[in-house]
């Protein structure tokens, strides 16, 4: 049984990975977000609970449960306004602080683990996640190789691991530049907008984006 596809189809599959991941989506924006707001360590907590929120999304397409989400129009409707929600009531949350005073540090931070169970939430309330892998995975699976189920499994793994290197490359190049953005006073009295802002711009573009061929975690 061979899990991976052929040295030529395995690196169409990785370019095609390379160029979705380097595409900002709302994974993504989450992690930015997140490591500007508390730096590079918070980043890297979010960047975990993204990637375990994809590990959910791999074994439901090995298990078929994405198919649910394609097939039902519902289905797919309940999760999308679900992860809109979500990410809305974290910009409302972050609108809500208090301001920020001094030269360093910034309102309520939140524990790192508090952020990487956030970020699974977003990742798991994310239907495109369940799209993409039901969409991509199969194009590179053949029945000729073995058993479907392993392959898809072995491809999901792959895609989900190249996106945590991506994902963490985001937080530590935002959470890099959040250290000299905690050093400019106009910054430490907005942050908060700027943040909240991509929170609630998450879910408004999730609510409103209806489209089922988009294909970015």
């Amino acid at each position: 049984m061979q899990l991976l596809p052929p040295p030529a189809e395995l690196l169409i599959f990785v370019t095609a990975a390379v160029v979705l991941l380097v595409i900002p989506g709302p994974a993504v924006l989450y992690i930015v977000a997140r490591s500007v707001d508390q730096g590079r360590r918070a980043g890297f907590a979010s960047c975990a609970g993204i990637s375990s929120g994809g590990l959910v999304h791999v074994l439901a397409a090995t298990f078929g449960l994405s198919a649910l989400l394609v097939s039902s129009a519902m289905a797919y409707s309940a999760v999308k306004y679900a992860g809109a929600a979500y990410l809305i009531y974290l910009g409302i949350r972050k609108l809500r602080e208090k301001p920020v005073t001094g030269e360093v540090g910034h309102a309520a931070p939140a524990s790192l683990r508090r952020i990487y169970a956030q970020g699974v939430v977003v990742q798991l309330l994310n239907p495109k996640s369940a799209l993409f892998f039901f969409s991509f995975l199969p194009q590179f699976v053949s029945p000729a190789r073995g058993p479907v189920m392993p392959q898809l499994l072995a491809l999901g793994l792959l895609f989900a691991a190249m996106g945590f290197v991506s994902d963490c490359l985001w937080a530590f190049t935002a959470g890099t530049a959040s250290g000299w953005l905690r050093g400019n006073p106009a910054f430490l009295r907005h942050q908060r907008y700027v943040s909240g802002s991509v929170y609630i711009g998450l879910g408004l573009a999730t609510a409103v984006s209806g489209s089922r061929a988009s294909i970015r975690h």
